[in-house]
């Protein structure tokens, strides 16, 4: 057993330009890929290699937050055969950070770490580059000679340069939000081409929600992919990761209250509340403010929607007196 240990040890280090190199772990999840296929294929021929002369591409994942950007690298890295490691970029990000990271060793000793970037050059896998516009302009410098035709790193701590295998692969995700920066026009032409995953059809997300939660009560993941759905046609940031905790929290509270059990959809108007926030209650606001934003004519839909039909005089949208809905 020491044996298996030792070996194991000895395989996550190489040494590149006579530097001993600690390696990084590959991401260890699996997960399946459901819906929007032709986005998969597109990414699976961004890796693509058609000639000799030929290189892949490092395309953009684009996409609000929640919607599978990494479970899609994820299900290349898969459908590749290759490991895949995952990167977090944040603001602070340094270059060290990105490729060769000094550590204080036994003895006074430097050792020296590989990022999960520099260890998919090193070993040929996958490297998903997460929220990369959170980046500064710094540490994507870095990486313009990775990006290129060029495909090596130059480490100034450890003084090393680190080729990139040929079966080496690379994407990178970004959210769009206020908190990011602004990605400099000489890495955004690196960066081709965009792939731009959108919201899911409903089979497809009852299909993901089933999948991440197969123990759901029938009834409320019918409730939280109608009211994803709804969402979605308004354009309105709810995205299968929010149905997903979503969802668990009712169930949580279903199972919690089992000896003075409470409604099925009273929990799961809790935890639309707690997860998503007072204004995801009333969606007939949200459709109104959307559409005076927008300028446009958007129908109103009320929470009543998912629990009684437009026409029922219990809607509380429903006017009294003729009725018709508001």
């Amino acid at each position: 057993m020491h044996d298996k240990e030792s070996r194991a040890t000895q395989d996550r280090h190489v040494t590149v330009d006579g530097i001993s190199l600690h390696l990084s772990q590959p991401h260890q999840a699996l997960g399946e890929w459901i819906g929007q296929q032709e986005i998969l294929q597109q990414l699976m021929a961004c890796w693509l290699v058609v000639d000799e002369a030929d290189l892949p591409l490092t395309p953009r994942l684009v996409g609000p937050p929640g919607m599978g950007k990494t479970a899609l690298a994820m299900a290349g890295s898969q459908m590749r055969e290759q490991p895949l490691y995952i990167y977090q970029c944040t603001a602070d990000t340094r270059p060290e950070d990105l490729l060769i990271t000094p550590i204080l060793a036994e003895q006074g000793k430097l050792s020296y770490h590989a990022s999960p970037l520099v260890t998919a050059m090193i070993t040929g896998g996958i490297c998903l580059l997460d929220e990369g516009n959170r980046m500064n302009e710094k540490s994507w410098a870095s990486l313009a000679p990775l990006l290129d035709q060029r495909r090596y790193v130059e480490s100034i701590v450890a003084g090393i340069t680190v080729p990139a295998s040929p079966e080496f692969r690379c994407a990178v995700t970004m959210n769009e939000d206020e908190s990011t920066y602004e990605v400099p026009d000489y890495i955004l032409s690196r960066l081709q081409p965009t792939l731009a995953l959108t919201y899911p059809e409903r089979d497809d997300e009852m299909a993901i929600l089933k999948y991440h939660l197969p123990f759901a009560e029938p009834e409320m993941l019918a409730l939280t992919v109608d009211f994803l759905q709804q969402a979605h046609s308004l354009k309105l940031d709810f995205s299968p990761r929010d149905g997903i905790n979503l969802l668990r929290y009712a169930m949580k509270r279903l199972a919690q209250n089992k000896d003075h059990p409470i409604a099925k959809d009273a929990a799961w108007r809790e935890a639309l509340e707690r997860c998503l926030g007072d204004d995801a209650l009333d969606l007939q606001t949200m459709a109104e403010r959307k559409r005076r934003t927008l300028g446009g004519d958007v129908s109103p839909l009320g929470l009543g929607d998912f629990f009684l039909p437009p026409d029922d005089p219990l809607n509380p949208d429903m006017d009294d007196d003729d009725n018709t809905p508001f």
